[in-house]
């Protein structure tokens, strides 16, 4: 897997486009941010055709994005955990209202449950269904590559925050440990915001467990 990482947007939402070689022209794209735009810039540089955006949860700082990708890839298919999927829509729930500028966008064209497999760009992602920072955050796993990504669920030496509405600390601290502790060690953690880490150093060092 071919892993390209781009910081979007003034909450510096961690952006990730996936293919399944360095070669491979369809991509797979994680969270396109609040400010879509060096995305779409990147895209069209490396020529490459996004054939889905997964959301790993519904905050306004990783699915404004989504409107500019659908404009100029009409094409892409968008997925979001069902639990989430009416943030896509509800400005209240998104948070944008809070910034003054209300964000809504179409549906999903697929929602997700717990337990699914995402195949997109010649990859296969394992959808974790890990509650706490939204009622439908998700991470996603790929076993033949040894890497998870895991929205803001779980950051390096730290948690998602669970102050938001439908936030909830007891279900993040046990979706961690029951849905990424459980991965093998040498999993590479790639989370929605800061820098990467490791499945074994965080049950090592991570201070909220």
């Amino acid at each position: 897997m071919k892993i390209d990482h781009l910081i979007l947007g003034a909450y510096e939402t961690n952006c990730y486009v996936l293919r399944s070689s360095q070669a491979a022209e369809d991509c797979l794209v994680i969270d396109p941010g609040l400010d879509a735009e060096p995305l779409i810039e990147f895209l069209q540089e490396h020529r490459l055709n996004p054939v889905a955006v997964v959301l790993t949860h519904g905050h306004i700082d990783h699915i404004a994005g989504v409107a500019a990708i659908r404009e100029q890839f009409p094409g892409v298919k968008v997925f979001i955990h069902e639990l989430d999927a009416e943030m896509l829509t509800k400005p209240l729930t998104n948070l944008s209202a809070m910034t003054g500028v209300a964000f809504r966008t179409d549906p999903q064209d697929a929602a997700l449950q717990d337990g699914a497999v995402i195949e997109q760009a010649g990859m296969k992602l394992l959808v974790l269904h890990t509650p706490g920072h939204t009622p439908g955050g998700i991470c996603l796993y790929s076993q033949d590559d040894g890497v998870a990504f895991v929205g803001d669920t779980l950051f390096a030496d730290s948690v998602g925050r669970t102050d938001f509405p439908g936030g909830s600390m007891s279900q993040l601290l046990n979706g961690v440990k029951e849905k990424l502790f459980t991965l093998p060690g040498e999993t590479k953690v790639y989370p929605g915001h800061g820098p990467a880490t490791t499945i074994a150093h965080e049950k090592a060092h991570n201070p909220f467990f």
